[in-house]
């Protein structure tokens, strides 16, 4: 059986409309991480790292989102992870869990994670150049397809694999999109989030330049999906985005603003492939919001998920929801 008709075998089978799989996780009530296989390394009551980040731990926080991007395209452009050279610095460094090449069948695909993961690993260094002798090292991350992994763990959240099954992004061009569609919208609104909180003006350009990078990237992300979802509807990829954007948004608060391929209802376009509000502007979240989505957790800790030890850095702790 193919990806694609995995994906949609599974999706007609437990995919639920956004308002019902909001009412799961707050059943739920955040007492585990999603699909009660993502490690919490923190506790409900811990405290928030500090109210007024300086410029230096935006930029960290910034990096091991980088860290963990990079890492996944690179697996999966080139069968193996960003050379070891750029991955030490101050915190515990970690390994990586998981990843593999992707066997593209599409070569269009193919060279667009090549190009991702060119791009991602030049922020990381980027990122390590700014900050010098304060940039951290890579945390732990897991990026594996195994049942018990970050990537199945969302996967269940969303409905697109059932309880106990595994979600492998390495497996076809469908699945390896969408495991890039969990990551790409989450990092344009990590930075946009970000950018108030920064006061060096030369940071804050940097910030914007790889804001607009990232946006690049989830277009292409977004519009392949969609194009392939219209190509092939019994995938049920246009579906599938809807359902990954309604457990996104499950997990960072009680806004309602992570969109998927489908159009909003206020929508008069055909297509949705930039999400935005009514005045076209393109939606933040805060630090602790996107720590939700990546430790795969409503609750305040401090690790779990694709950051099996939490990140690294003073920004640490996920919001409290």
């Amino acid at each position: 059986m193919t990806e694609p008709m995995a994906v949609a075998e599974a999706f007609d089978a437990r995919v639920k409309r956004r308002e019902e799989r909001r009412d799961f996780f707050k059943m739920l009530g955040g007492a585990a991480a999603i699909g009660g296989a993502a490690v919490m390394a923190g506790r409900a009551d811990v405290a928030v790292a500090q109210s007024a980040p300086t410029d230096a731990d935006v930029l960290n926080f910034a990096l091991n989102l980088e860290y963990l991007e990079a890492q996944f395209y690179y697996f999966a452009a080139f069968g193996s992870g960003l050379p070891t050279s750029i991955l030490s610095g101050t915190g515990v460094q970690g390994a990586v869990t998981g990843g593999r090449q992707v066997t593209f069948s599409d070569p269009l695909v193919g060279q667009y994670a090549r190009e991702i993961a060119a791009d991602e690993r030049a922020h990381v260094e980027f990122l390590r150049t700014a900050l010098g002798t304060a940039a951290v090292a890579q945390p732990a991350i897991d990026i594996s397809a195994a049942p018990s992994g970050a990537f199945s763990s969302a996967a269940r959240a969303a409905g697109l694999v059932g309880a106990g099954a595994s979600f492998d992004p390495y497996a076809s061009d469908e699945a390896f999109l969408l495991g890039a569609f969990i990551f790409e919208d989450v990092g344009v609104t990590a930075y946009k989030g970000a950018s108030p909180l920064l006061t060096n003006k030369t940071f804050l350009e940097a910030a914007a330049g790889i804001l607009a990078v990232e946006a690049y990237h989830a277009a292409i992300v977004r519009t392949t999906l969609y194009a392939k979802g219209i190509e092939t509807p019994s995938a049920r990829l246009i579906e599938a985005t809807d359902a990954i954007s309604a457990a996104r948004d499950s997990l960072d608060g009680t806004s309602d603003l992570d969109q998927g391929l489908t159009p909003v209802p206020a929508s008069t376009t055909l297509t949705n492939i930039v999400p935005l509000d009514a005045n076209g502007i393109a939606y933040s979240r805060s630090a602790g919001q996107v720590l939700n989505i990546v430790y795969l957790n409503r609750l305040q800790v401090t690790g779990g998920g694709f950051f099996p030890n939490g990140v690294n850095g003073t920004i640490r702790a996920s919001a409290a929801n």
